[in-house]
């Protein structure tokens, strides 16, 4: 495995999946898939609480806050709550200073285990609240489609009108009722433009 001093100079993104790389072998070394996706899943609350939560964000990324100080935190926050190998990965991170990478880091870490697994991370988001027979519909649809095994992560989006939104990995399907309402004006503007254009024209010609 390449080191982090080789790979100092190297763009950041080649470091993060270094880091994304050891943890994910440690895991599989020490309790095969199981562990890999407890981990996984443990990944992902994190994830999640940075994204609605600005002052988690600003405290991960701020070149303030002491280095030894990010240590304590994440031992008190994180300590009997998450894996112990995640744990001390998480401290690791803030030890070296690489703490501000999580996002990108557990980006890399989702993308191994879908690779290795055929696994792929689902965002599902709708107006109200799905039931669980709803959901499994929609997980099973996208497995037939994918041919991989989706993961769905269902949310509810109350500023939606209505319909449905997926995120997989870096595909998107927007069949919300705010998303064809979008594309209708745009089309409207757009054909709309091209109609008075062709009027204004006319008036012009002979």
């Amino acid at each position: 495995m390449p080191s982090e001093v080789a790979l100092l100079e190297g763009p950041p993104e080649a470091l993060d999946r270094v880091y994304a790389q050891s943890l994910f072998e440690l895991a599989e070394e020490k309790g095969g898939r199981a562990l890999v996706e407890e981990i996984g899943g443990e990944i992902h609350q994190i994830d999640e609480a940075r994204g609605h939560d600005p002052q988690i964000r600003e405290f991960f990324r701020s070149l303030i806050v002491p280095a030894r100080e990010k240590e304590r935190v994440i031992a008190k926050a994180f300590g009997g709550r998450v894996n112990p190998l995640l744990a001390n990965f998480l401290l690791l991170l803030a030890r070296k200073e690489r703490i501000d990478r999580l996002g990108r880091i557990f980006k890399a870490y989702d993308e191994m285990v879908q690779e290795r697994y055929g696994r792929v991370e689902v965002d599902l988001f709708t107006r109200y609240p799905l039931s669980p027979a709803e959901v499994e519909s929609i997980r099973a649809a996208l497995a037939a489609k994918m041919q991989r095994e989706p993961i769905v992560h269902a949310y509810v989006d109350e500023t939606m009108l209505g319909g449905i939104r997926i995120q997989a990995g870096d595909k998107l399907l927007d069949a919300s009722v705010d998303a064809q309402l979008r594309r209708m004006k745009e089309r409207l503007s757009t054909e709309g433009a091209g109609v008075v254009r062709e009027r204004i024209e006319r008036m012009f010609e002979g």
